[in-house]
């Protein structure tokens, strides 16, 4: 068994892997990541190995005190991926960009990809059919995007995504917002849908025959606002954390 951990800018995201298979996901916070490790392996007490892709500010030392128990490997610019690095700073690509370029690569092989993970921030990583990696975007996700305009500004207020969906719920949205809190909505959402849309727009007048994969925690949100035919799987990151582990040991 396997334990895959993503270590991310606001979350940890931790699964546990049997023969390709993920038997259990969870979420939780940095402070929190000792004793909810502890409790994952006392549940599944087959875990060998302890694979990390980290972009957060959790030490190393955290997952190192479990080395008595478990094999804890890390993955870095150094690990073998399935693909080429041709960005023009290759080591200030993030390793979690990196881990879903493997998994695009090793799950949708001949054919160009482009990986697209709503998080804290959106990331866009385009990967061709030759394998190569080519480079992509990056700008704020959606909670970014609400809190840049509380801080940045004198008056307006701290919104929330789960604010958006009680009043959606509500059919009070519209496009046109009618108040401070809609219009920030309306800019918030639209604005990051438009974006995606726009960005895989540019994507098709350049390259044929690519899968766009849709990744992260706004994932399922985003999803049924998109013009564009996605696949999304909010889990892909962790499923290609495990997919990396298994090419790097193949190798």
């Amino acid at each position: 068994m396997l334990l895959a951990v993503d270590v991310g800018n606001t979350r940890i995201k931790v699964a546990v892997f049997e023969d390709g298979t993920l038997l259990e996901r969870f979420v939780f916070l940095g402070d929190e990541l000792p004793k909810n490790i502890l409790n994952i392996l006392n549940k599944y007490k087959n875990i060998s190995d302890l694979v990390v892709a980290s972009v957060g500010n959790v030490e190393k030392s955290q997952f190192l005190c479990f080395e008595n128990t478990l094999k804890t490997h890390f993955i870095t610019h150094e690990t073998h991926f399935p693909f080429q690095n041709r960005y023009a700073t290759p080591l200030t690509l993030g390793i979690d960009r990196m881990v879903l370029a493997s998994g695009a690569v090793l799950q949708f092989p001949n054919q160009n990809r482009l990986v697209i993970d709503a998080g804290t921030c959106v990331t866009y990583d385009f990967i061709d059919k030759e394998n190569n990696y080519i480079g992509g975007a990056i700008s704020p996700g959606i909670r970014l995007r609400y809190e840049s305009l509380h801080n940045y500004t004198a008056k307006l207020p701290l919104l929330s995504l789960e604010e958006y969906n009680v009043d959606n719920e509500s059919k009070n949205l519209n496009f046109i917002g009618n108040t401070t809190q809609r219009s920030i909505h309306s800019g918030v959402i639209n604005g990051i849908v438009n974006e995606i849309d726009g960005c895989i727009n540019q994507y098709r007048e350049q390259y044929s025959n690519f899968i766009i994969i849709l990744t992260g925690g706004d994932a399922e949100f985003l999803a049924k606002r998109l013009k564009n035919t996605i696949f999304a799987n909010s889990n892909f990151l962790l499923e290609s954390l495990n997919q990396t582990f298994q090419f790097k040991n193949q190798k």
